[in-house]
């Protein structure tokens, strides 16, 4: 029997990947994504086609390559926006519905808003970076542990989330970011005590410079022409891929990763060294 996850931020980056990685790993998934723009941020959120788009490549296996066949009720999109409750646990609801219960939540989308110092923050950003980044997460574990737990034990349930190495290294005219990524990694740390003994785990994964939408906007922030400049900040030397990160994502949400809980692990290229 497959393994069910509920995936946010679903329509492009490193949530598309995470989708994407699940999905070839013979997961069962609900995608989602708010798949509309936020009128409270100056740039684009990703869209409903691209959300399609994402389910469709997830159950896009090549005859050749050795993957279960999976059809259209095993990658499934669902839009809704990830800070409201009711609207996520539709999609937690789906879950159980139609695939039979829920293994794993993971919680990806996040948007990114600053370029100023906090107090000159308009206060409309300011929400929305705190709302989707923090009040997401914590949205998120409030409507899918309750379905996590609903599996007959022993479970292997996951909750899992994305922080930033803005958690930990302080980011100039990005404080209300990090700080809601901050936020992030004491969640996990928090869930992971609270769900001792039940089969569950929590845990973290905080990417460095990336080659996502949110990267491309922090180089607006800062007034850069592209995004290069960011590579030369990590010893790797170079931005890491959505996939890179959505495969510890992937490993994580795994039942062999059971032995880790309260984790945030780096998936930085170097950069938090």
């Amino acid at each position: 029997m497959s393994r069910v996850a509920v995936v946010t931020g679903a329509a492009r980056g490193i949530g598309a990947a995470t989708v994407r990685g699940l999905a070839a790993a013979g997961w069962a998934v609900v995608a989602v994504d708010r798949a509309s723009d936020d009128p409270r941020l100056p740039y684009s959120m990703g869209t409903e086609a691209e959300l399609r788009a994402v389910v469709a490549s997830s159950l896009a296996v090549p005859p050749d390559s050795g993957a279960p066949h999976r059809d259209t009720a095993r990658v499934v999109a669902h839009v809704a926006d990830t800070t409201d409750a009711d609207a996520l646990g539709a999609a937690v609801s789906l879950a159980e519905e139609q695939f039979g219960g829920l293994d794993a939540m993971v919680a990806v989308a996040g948007v990114i808003a600053g370029g100023v110092p906090l107090w000159e923050m308009p206060g409309d950003e300011l929400g929305a970076v705190l709302g989707v980044d923090l009040g997401g997460p914590i949205t998120a574990a409030r409507v899918g542990i309750p379905a996590l737990l609903r599996r007959p034990a022993p479970r292997n349930g996951r909750f899992l989330a994305v922080a930033s190495a803005a958690a930990s290294r302080g980011l100039p005219k990005l404080a209300a970011y990090g700080a809601a990524k901050a936020g992030v990694a004491g969640l996990v740390r928090g869930l992971a005590v609270e769900l001792a003994d039940t089969g569950i785990t929590a845990n973290a994964v905080s990417p460095g410079s990336t080659a996502t939408a949110i990267l491309e906007e922090s180089a607006r922030l800062y007034g850069l022409g592209d995004t290069r400049s960011f590579a030369d900040q990590q010893p790797i030397r170079r931005l890491l891929t959505p996939e890179e990160v959505a495969a510890v994502l992937v490993w994580l949400a795994a039942p062999a990763s059971g032995a880790l809980t309260g984790a945030v692990i780096p998936v930085d290229g170097g950069l938090s060294l």
